[in-house]
């Protein structure tokens, strides 16, 4: 179900409660009234266009460019626009959120890092591209990881009938083997790292050097890595921007990931890193020892970058001819890690690694001018495989048809409000599991266990088992399991 959100009320929860305006805050308002003002200037030239027989259209000759944003870890409630009473400062996703269709129940096809990688560039769900665990250590980092012979999206849009330039800047982590890297898998340019997560300054994975251009190392000591990723994102903007061809930017960003003791260097401090100018929003400085502050300021560096890369659109003038989606690819962590397991999921139960909402149901926005509505809530499920199948179509092409993919065309959900194209989704994480169709989800956290039944419209924090109310609904949903497992 999808509705309208008035433009002002939408954004006006998330500041209520503060008295003085920031000059965070003060910027955002600036750039809206600026962007409001440039988008009536924009519909003004459109119509005039059509009634004058001008030019207008002309962007629709070829297909958009795609530009598709990951964080890493970020919590269903660290956003203000998820969760009005987050602490954390971010204008830039805020103001994307007024700008895009705001999902409400998008979800990552698997809890961990790896595995929702794998799912996101195949449209595939784990059981069928067969990498079902997190890639651990130099040794599975630096593996094969996913199966080579799997299609990725930049591949199918290489190939389509107006070829993509691409590019992949950021956390890599489904191999990095010869054969398995980027630009072997079919992105034109890489820079990034191998890894599950690294040092933001030094680039350090379990005391190895991971960073790289291309497939060789690249050396850029004490650059904070989300401006490093942002600013090769922008470059590469910038650049394919004044091609006569689209493009295609993955942008999986290393942040929030929590920081790992095996990436630091001897004496090096073991805490959440930001640059300096993060934490000027909040009332504490860059010398704040307590790690739930520290972590605010790494998701509002994460929300800087990600407004610069937008700027980088406008810049280019080719803002409104991208497809802009963002998502977590998974949920915060809440493994009760003294330091680490920070992250906002409120109002969603448990965090990644599971299959509890909060494992699995993560932010997610998608822009696209005119062509989506902005200020909507969409609230139909989706699912990030539903990627790989969007830009097949936003690229006018077609999927291999000897493939069996998992993702469905979302366009229709995004641009018209329709329904979900889905009839469930299928969740398996280790020994967690789970299976929702419409309103009702069954979950268990082991095999030996019997399934929990939650009404997701009714009990979103799944609080309330109701199986045994509801014994018919239980083997259902059960059935429907078996349905997809008798596919794989």
């Amino acid at each position: 179900m999808s509705r309208i959100i008035p433009e002002l009320e939408q954004f006006a929860l998330p500041f209520a409660r503060e008295e003085r305006i920031s000059p965070v805050k003060m910027l955002f308002a600036t750039r809206q009234n600026l962007r409001t003002s440039s988008k009536v200037a924009l519909l003004l030239v459109s119509l005039f266009s059509l009634m004058f027989g001008g030019d207008s259209l002309q962007a629709e000759s070829q297909p958009p460019n795609i530009l598709i944003i990951t964080a890493d870890n970020l919590g269903y409630g660290d956003l203000a626009c998820y969760n009005p009473d987050s602490p954390i400062v971010t204008p830039r996703l805020n103001e994307l959120a007024h700008e895009s269709a705001r999902l409400t129940s998008f979800y990552t096809a698997s809890p961990t890092c790896t595995v929702s990688r794998a799912c996101l560039l195949t449209g595939r769900v784990p059981q069928r591209h067969r990498l079902t665990n997190q890639l651990g250590g130099l040794a599975g980092n630096y593996g094969i990881g996913l199966n080579q012979s799997e299609i990725l999206i930049p591949e199918v849009l290489k190939k389509s009938p107006t070829p993509y330039s691409t590019g992949c800047f950021g956390k890599w982590n489904i191999g990095f083997a010869p054969g398995s890297r980027p630009t072997e898998r079919g992105f034109d340019e890489f820079l990034g790292h191998a890894s599950g997560n690294i040092d933001y300054y030094h680039h350090i994975y379990n005391g190895k050097h991971d960073l790289f251009k291309g497939i060789q190392e690249f050396d850029a000591d004490g650059e904070y890595a989300t401006d490093l990723f942002a600013d090769a994102a922008i470059d590469f903007i910038k650049r394919k921007s004044k091609a006569d061809a689209p493009w295609f930017c993955y942008l999986p960003f290393n942040s929030p990931h929590f920081p790992n003791k095996k990436n630091k260097q001897p004496g090096q401090k073991f805490e959440w890193q930001a640059p300096d100018r993060a934490f000027e929003p909040y009332e504490f400085g860059p010398d704040e020892t307590d790690a739930l502050k520290r972590y605010y300021a790494v998701v509002t560096s994460l929300d800087e970058a990600i407004g610069r890369v937008l700027d980088s659109l406008e810049a280019a003038k080719v803002e409104n001819q991208t497809f802009v989606f963002f998502f977590s690819d998974n949920g915060a962590f809440r493994l009760n890690r003294k330091g680490l397991d920070v992250g906002i999921n409120s109002p969603l139960r448990s965090g990644g690694v599971t299959c509890w909402e909060g494992g699995l149901r993560v932010a997610a926005m998608a822009r696209w001018p005119g062509k989506i509505e902005a200020g909507t809530i969409i609230d139909e499920p989706l699912w990030s495989p539903d990627l790989m199948v969007a830009c097949a179509q936003l690229a006018n092409t077609n999927l291999p048809a000897d493939v069996v993919y998992d993702g469905k065309n979302p366009l229709p959900t995004l641009t018209q409000q329709a329904k979900s194209p889905h009839e469930s989704f299928y969740f398996q994480y280790q020994k967690h599991a789970a299976l929702r169709r419409g309103e009702w989800k069954i979950v268990r956290e082991k095999p030996t266990e019997i399934w929990k039944l939650f009404n997701l419209n009714k009990d979103l924090q799944e609080k309330n088992d109701v199986a045994k109310q509801f014994p018919e609904i239980v083997h259902q949903l059960v059935d429907e399991r078996k349905r997809w497992e008798d596919s794989f």
